[in-house]
């Protein structure tokens, strides 16, 4: 039976911090999933999903969390899965604006209030190739109902697109 473990790090960018972690991985035949890790602001922050054979888990655990230090925060938590859920579809979000405050908050809530989630969402800014302004854009991977009704979400992204005064695209063929 296998065990997942999901750890964050966050602390200053240095070289080997992958490396460490996937060394104790290793150490413990653990199968690296899926990862998200990025420099933000000088400091790396990173999520790693770990699959593990459950007679190791509390081991890898544990080493895992040795790695921490000063200035480098490491948490490590088990994984669950969950009794089956309803069915769902994931859908593809993408936002373009300039930038401004609550663009994440007002998208969220819409979502929120439709019962979908966000499974992984990425956003950056970026300068404007002609004005030089500064560009907000936003890459989400949603997971919504089912039986969500796709016209009631479109409208309420597109009146919000015009709120926010951004370009908003959704694309229902699947996620990738």
């Amino acid at each position: 039976m296998m065990t997942s473990l999901v750890v964050t790090l966050v602390g200053p960018d240095r070289p080997g911090l992958v490396s460490a972690v996937s060394d104790k991985a290793a150490e413990f035949g653990a199968n690296w999933a899926d990862s998200l890790m990025a420099n933000l602001a000088g400091q790396f922050a990173g999520i790693v999903h770990l699959q593990v054979a459950a007679k190791d888990a509390d081991n890898l655990l544990e080493a895992l969390r040795k790695l921490q230090s000063p200035g480098m925060m490491i948490s490590v938590a088990k994984g669950t899965i969950g009794a089956a859920a309803a069915p769902t579809r994931k859908l593809k979000l993408d936002l373009v604006g300039q930038d401004r405050p609550g663009i994440i908050r007002s998208i969220s809530n819409q979502l929120a209030q439709r019962g979908i989630s966000i499974e992984k969402l990425k956003t950056e800014i970026t300068s404007g190739a002609m004005s030089g302004e500064q560009m907000f854009q936003m890459n989400a991977v949603l997971v919504a109902p089912a039986a969500m009704d796709e016209d009631e979400l479109r409208g309420g992204l597109e009146g919000l697109a015009n709120e926010l005064m951004v370009d908003i695209s959704l694309d229902d063929s699947g996620a990738a």
